[in-house]
């Protein structure tokens, strides 16, 4: 029994990215199915895969047919099926501080969004921070520190072990990383847990399989690489042979290369090679052929 997931651009949908998040990370089943956000074509799209009355991504189809839009209704409706997925804490003052966090960052921090779209192209240099995103930046790092102080004793995620707090806030990270926003160490700290975690590593590197022409919400600044992990050195070939004889993603055989440290491996499709090639730590499948 699978879920449908419908989505958006990754190197910009911050929505998106929450409502995919809180699938991956718990182990529920999805499918993602694309919406033409930036193509002109969302509003059609999601009439057709019968959406109604969805406006806005993501939209969630349960098994037997529910649909359902915003992300925390999604969360609420995934926490209540799946119990046993854990995610929310699982103490009940803590539950009740990240639900706290979840809808604070669900309405609030207008000014961080406006002026911060996110994006997960670069880091920009040289941004000015206003007086309205630097109160949101106070509020978050307030609310941070809360979580962690109380309850964070038992691992590096807001409330120890990783939460639909955290899939709520990965956005707010990516804008903090995409922006170079001033914050203090403890922060950064959790800015930089939430770049290196392998699922959001592999939502950017797929975001990176897509080019824009031009750049939505691009800023006049310079820009400098992305502030995550360093990726391994990669690139696409135009044959093989590869070490491996089929995609070590579908099974499929193998059709497009890429070197990867020195390795020539074989995917089923050019979009399975460019992701990896993006980043190939954020993907364990190919990290093992590469021993």
């Amino acid at each position: 029994m699978t879920y449908e997931l419908f989505i958006a651009d990754r190197a910009f949908s911050s929505w998106s990215l929450r409502g995919w998040l809180m699938f991956v990370k718990f182990g529920l089943p999805v499918t993602s199915r694309m919406i033409g956000l930036y193509s002109g074509t969302m509003a059609q799209d999601l009439a057709e895969a019968g959406l109604a009355p969805a406006r806005l991504v993501p939209v969630m189809r349960s098994p037997e047919g529910i649909v359902l839009g915003e992300t925390l209704a999604m969360a609420e409706m995934l926490a209540e099926r799946h119990p046993e997925a854990g995610l929310w804490p699982e103490d009940p003052a803590a539950r009740a501080l990240a639900r706290w966090l979840v809808a604070e960052m669900h309405a609030g921090f207008t000014a961080l969004r406006n002026e911060c779209p996110c994006q997960l192209l670069y880091q920009y240099k040289g941004f000015e921070v206003s007086p309205a995103v630097q109160k949101d930046l106070d509020r978050l790092q307030e609310l941070w520190s809360l979580a962690r102080s109380q309850y964070g004793a038992e691992g590096p995620w807001l409330f120890g072990r990783y939460s639909l707090a955290d899939v709520f806030y990965a956005p707010v990270a990516a804008r903090i990383a995409g922006y170079a926003l001033p914050v203090g160490e403890e922060a950064a700290a959790y800015v930089r847990l939430t770049l290196e975690e392998e699922k959001f590593r592999q939502w950017r590197s797929l975001g990176l399989t897509v080019t824009y022409d031009p750049v939505p919400y691009a800023k006049p600044l310079p820009t400098g690489p992305w502030p995550g992990p360093a990726p391994i050195p990669a690139r696409a070939v135009g044959s093989g042979p590869s070490i491996n004889e089929t995609c070590p993603y579908s099974g499929d055989p193998v059709t497009d290369f890429a070197e990867i440290d020195g390795k020539v491996i074989g995917f089923c499709n050019p979009t399975c090679r460019d992701k990896t090639v993006n980043d190939p730590a954020a993907w364990p499948a190919t990290m093992a052929l590469l021993g």
